[in-house]
């Protein structure tokens, strides 16, 4: 039965990706968001950490969220309508652990995540993105208290999988997996994905699906 359940997960959220995906807007703070009318689904990671890569292998597209080599690209919280009728919205939140930023646009940055995370309703989980290469970093470690603290869910997601030999990818899954174990809002499932090679993508739009659905 779960096997019957988990391919028809699988096959719907296929079909939602494979339909309506739109960028919404901006919202460089909390007065520009959204009407909170669907779930949401938030993706965080630090900069350079391939999120729109990964975000674009996602909904299948080529350019749904800009790729940039440039840390800190990413300065607001962008929206994205999945499905048609509307079924959730992705949330592309500011890349973390920017070393060339001024102080106080960090600031602001880590202050709009803050509010947005304590008093977004809707928000049903977040992503949090972990490059396969470094696995959890210090500022990773920042990112997971402050969910922890906001009481939301989140999943640890590894990118760049297809960049590690399969034994390294091995351990750094039981170390993150191992990680996730003494957060209290992290779901115990890592997920490990390659936006180049398509790699886990299947499984996290089967996850961002069953989130939205929670």
């Amino acid at each position: 039965m779960d096997d019957e359940r988990d391919q028809d997960l699988t096959e719907r959220a296929r079909k939602l990706f494979a339909g309506r995906v739109e960028f919404l807007k901006s919202a460089p703070a909390l007065q520009f968001l959204p009407d909170p009318e669907v779930p949401e689904i938030a993706f965080a990671g630090r900069s350079n950490v391939g999120k729109s890569s990964l975000l674009n292998a996602l909904t299948g597209r080529k350019a749904i969220a800009r790729a940039s080599v440039t840390p800190g690209r990413t300065q607001e919280l962008n929206f994205f309508d999945v499905g048609e009728p509307l079924v959730l919205r992705l949330v592309d939140m500011p890349g973390y652990g920017f070393a060339k930023a001024p102080l106080k646009i960090v600031e602001k940055w880590r202050q709009l995540i803050r509010d947005f995370l304590r008093g977004r309703q809707v928000l049903k989980r977040a992503l949090v993105l972990i490059d396969a290469r470094h696995g959890i970093k210090p500022v990773d470690e920042e990112m997971m208290k402050m969910l922890d603290q906001a009481a939301v869910g989140y999943r640890l997601v590894l990118t760049k999988v297809d960049k590690i030999k399969p034994s390294e990818l091995a351990d750094v899954l039981a170390r993150t997996e191992a990680e996730a174990r003494k957060h209290p809002a992290a779901h115990p499932q890592v997920l490990a994905t390659s936006a180049e090679t398509k790699g886990g993508i299947e499984a996290l739009r089967a996850a961002v699906l069953a989130d939205a659905e929670v």
